[in-house]
């Protein structure tokens, strides 16, 4: 299937002729596909940076603020939350009013939204201005795919995503090492400052380079309807993933909400079907390969973000590593996801993405079997061979889940199909750290009572325990000012064992998940609409 697409020659988003889709190509810089993608990839650059670099700083903001491990927790959840929910709506805005406008927008607002995190002195506006970067990181991502998509030609867009997926996967895995580096030598208020240049720069690029491209069956209304539906759905959905370890599984409040998403996605299903002009047109999920490359996200993001969020606390808290150590170690990740993303571009370009996905799953499978295995004295070479064997297998389904969801939608709903991809990711990221932090819970709940009798500890009462209990979930000894070094000594060997009990089963369940996708891979194949980007027989 194509699809003709109109390009707003001026830039403005105003409206301009319209040039088919095999006009000639813009003069100089303005539309140029590979500046556009060194442009798109600054402001991404960000987004993806912020959804790691924070893990590094979380322990100094909690000293700094006095804050709660559960607000600490909340940082990270009110910036994935408010991504998840309005990630789609986003992809829409783009369609509709042009994904040129949009990105400057997301990128605006998201180094205003860094800069007031960097001035704030409390955790109440720490978490508010954290969903208000997600809420305009929601804009931008979505966008970014879009611009490409509509700028590079089928036979060059594997390799484009694969570039791009680079900077996601080096800027998600190099999160906690610039982390590290600013925490330890300036301050956690410079991981969010550094975002405002950084957003500068995005936008003097993109109102020099980016040109806006709009399909010629764009939308021109708003499901309003379906929007509230949807947004309302996937807020009661990831609420209840973030809320369900303190509530428990079994409570009440947390089958409610997961009761009130269902019927929320099943009206916003039915509603879809009688509007003119629906949000996502269901037909989309018509497309098997579509779908599996969505749900092929979420598993990825469940194994990947799941089991990253335990391995900052046993790099720190269990090896006693400085932020900046701790970041250095997960160079291999960083590393190997460089390194294999435009390689994993180049391969799905020439074999199709089902054979390098399902290998990359497997090889992911194997990566967090793998972690299972470290203890407290693990050293740093075998914690290498498992960091950087986990960077190989995301590389290849980075980019080619993407360009399976967005290049098997049509041109005018690339933005929605953008949406969709980082949904998927936000929201397996939203179910890895419920799911696994609810198995890392479980574990400790139920080892430590026994490990601390088994080490002669006197007996804790129940109000000791629970603290005792959510110090250990993140490898902290639970040690009383004054305590005598030998007991300080085997309080902090049972809090390690014990934390170290829960990673392993954790990710043994990361493990799990990662062989289901290898299965789901199998039913992905490449787009069969990515050839009608603007860009098609040029560059």
């Amino acid at each position: 299937m194509t699809s003709q697409t109109t390009i707003d020659k001026t830039g403005s988003g105003g409206d301009a002729p319209a040039v088919p889709s095999d006009a000639a190509p813009a003069k100089g810089l303005r539309g140029h596909p590979w500046f556009t993608l060194i442009t798109v990839a600054v402001g991404v650059m960000m987004v993806a940076l912020d959804g790691t670099i924070v893990a590094i700083a979380n322990p100094a903001i909690q000293k700094d603020l006095g804050a709660t491990f559960a607000e600490v927790q909340w940082i990270t959840n009110g910036y994935f939350l408010a991504l998840a929910v309005s990630l789609i709506t986003a992809g829409k805005l783009g369609d509709r009013f042009g994904h040129r406008q949009t990105f400057l927008i997301g990128v605006v607002g998201f180094a205003a939204a860094s800069g007031a995190i960097g001035m704030s002195d409390s955790i109440a506006l720490v978490v508010t201005f954290r969903v208000f970067q997600g809420l305009f990181g929601a804009l931008l991502m979505p966008a970014a795919l879009g611009l490409l998509r509509a700028t590079f030609p089928a036979e060059k867009l594997n390799m484009a995503i694969g570039i791009w997926g680079m900077v996601i996967g080096a800027s998600t895995a190099g999160g906690p090492i610039l982390g590290g580096v600013l925490v330890e030598h300036v301050n956690w208020q410079s991981v969010f400052f550094i975002n405002v240049p950084v957003g500068i720069l995005a936008v003097v690029l993109g109102v020099l380079i980016l040109l806006d491209h709009r399909a010629e069956k764009a939308p021109r209304s708003f499901d309003i309807l379906g929007i509230a539906l949807l947004s309302a759905a996937m807020f009661c959905l990831v609420w209840a993933l973030i809320k369900a370890p303190e509530w428990g599984w079994g409570d009440g409040k947390t089958w409610a909400f997961i009761a009130t998403s269902v019927i929320g996605f099943a009206l916003f299903g039915f509603w879809e079907t009688k509007v003119r002009e629906p949000l996502i047109p269901l037909a989309l999920f018509r497309s098997v390969p579509l779908s599996a490359g969505v749900v092929l996200m979420v598993l990825m993001a469940i194994a990947f973000m799941g089991g990253l969020f335990f391995v900052t606390f046993y790099l720190q808290n269990v090896h006693g590593m400085s932020p900046i150590d701790a970041g250095l170690h997960l160079l291999p990740l960083t590393g190997m996801m460089i390194v294999g993303s435009p390689l994993a571009g180049a391969m799905i370009t020439k074999f199709g993405p089902r054979v390098p996905l399902a290998g990359g799953m497997a090889l992911t499978a194997i990566a967090m079997y793998g972690m299972s295995t470290l203890a407290t004295d693990t050293g740093s070479g075998i914690m290498s061979v498992w960091f950087a064997l986990l960077g190989l297998g995301l590389a290849p389904v980075m980019v080619g889940a993407t360009e399976v969801i967005v290049g098997n939608a049509p041109m005018e709903l690339s933005g929605v199909a953008g949406g969709l991809q980082q949904a998927a990711m936000q929201i397996g990221g939203s179910l890895g750290t419920a799911v696994l932090g609810a198995v890392m819970a479980s574990k400790v709940d139920s080892d430590l009572a026994g490990n601390w009798a088994d080490a002669g500890l006197p007996a804790l009462t129940p109000a000791q325990e629970a603290q005792a209990s959510e110090a250990v979930q993140v490898g902290v000894a639970p040690v009383a000012p004054g305590t005598p070094d030998a007991i300080v000594t085997k309080i902090t060997d049972v809090a390690h064992d014990t934390f170290i009990s829960g990673m392993s089963l954790a990710s043994l369940v990361a493990a799990g998940v990662a062989l289901v996708a290898v299965a789901v891979a199998f039913l992905t194949k490449r787009g069969e609409n990515a050839e009608a980007g603007a860009g098609a027989a040029h560059i």
